[in-house]
């Protein structure tokens, strides 16, 4: 955005945002969606706004169930259509894997809307519009509304800025969990499986990345490394960090500067 000065401190951020203003514009992104955004965004000066190690630990172990999954499912909803589009495409592309639209705030028309956007960037299939039945026990949003050849037979699903309520029902149902989630204490980051605390922005493209390099990994490497990740674990090291970076702010004032 031209407006927005190439010098200016906060400019990736406010980069970031205006993709969500443009994606409501566009029908694909709910206010609701702008509220969630800057929760996150609060939870991402707290890591140093970087991809942190114990995010990169949950990429790499992402990275592996992915390779490892016979029929992974990349969940879409408004936000990450407007933010990280091509990059779902991609990692969609890289896995042979398909995308799906699942929505809490749904319509018909939104759903298609966002299927829409990813199709004319490349993605070879999208479900979720039409093909959506009732297919998740437990839940009453419309999350619950989802595709028997996508989410209900997936064995690895991958979702993005989501929430607890489905993650858990959908762990009821055997389902692997992977989730970005900037705020290590939802409970989308304790019920998942694999929880990457990081912005999508930085770790939609760096999963692509790192699934790319293992590609061609044994079998049986796969499985170690997916086998030697603990996500309760990684969590607490990410809320490490943010104590660690808060104890610095306090101890000496003068660090606030460089927040």
């Amino acid at each position: 955005m031209s407006w927005i000065p190439s010098d200016h401190p906060r400019r990736e951020s406010l980069l970031i945002r205006e993709r969500l203003v443009k994606g409501y514009k566009e029908g694909i992104v709910v206010l609701e969606g702008l509220i969630a955004h800057g929760r996150g965004e609060c939870f991402d000066y707290l890591i140093g706004e970087r991809t942190t190690e114990p995010a990169m630990k949950a990429i790499i172990a992402a990275a592996s169930a992915l390779l490892l999954a016979s029929k992974p499912v990349i969940s879409v909803n408004g936000n990450t259509a407007a933010l990280v589009p091509e990059d779902l495409v991609k990692l969609a592309d890289a896995l042979n894997a398909v995308l799906e639209v699942n929505l809490f705030h749904r319509t018909y028309e939104r759903a298609k809307k966002i299927a829409e956007t990813l199709t004319k960037i490349g993605a070879k299939k999208v479900l979720g519009v039409d093909d959506v039945i009732d297919g998740i026990p437990g839940l009453s949003s419309e999350r619950r509304l989802v595709s028997k050849d996508g989410i209900l037979s997936a064995d690895v699903v991958f979702l993005a800025l989501e929430d607890g309520d489905r993650t858990e029902a959908l762990k009821k149902l055997g389902k692997f969990i992977i989730a970005i989630d900037l705020n290590p204490l939802s409970r989308t980051a304790r019920f998942a499986d694999i929880t990457i605390v990081d912005n999508v922005v930085r770790a939609v493209p760096l999963l692509v990345k790192k699934i790319q390099e293992m590609k061609n990994e044994p079998k049986n490497i796969l499985e170690k490394m997916l086998h030697e990740y603990d996500n309760i674990k990684t969590l607490a090291e990410s809320l490490d960090i943010i104590k660690e970076r808060l104890s610095n702010f306090i101890s000496k004032p003068d660090n606030l500067r460089n927040l």
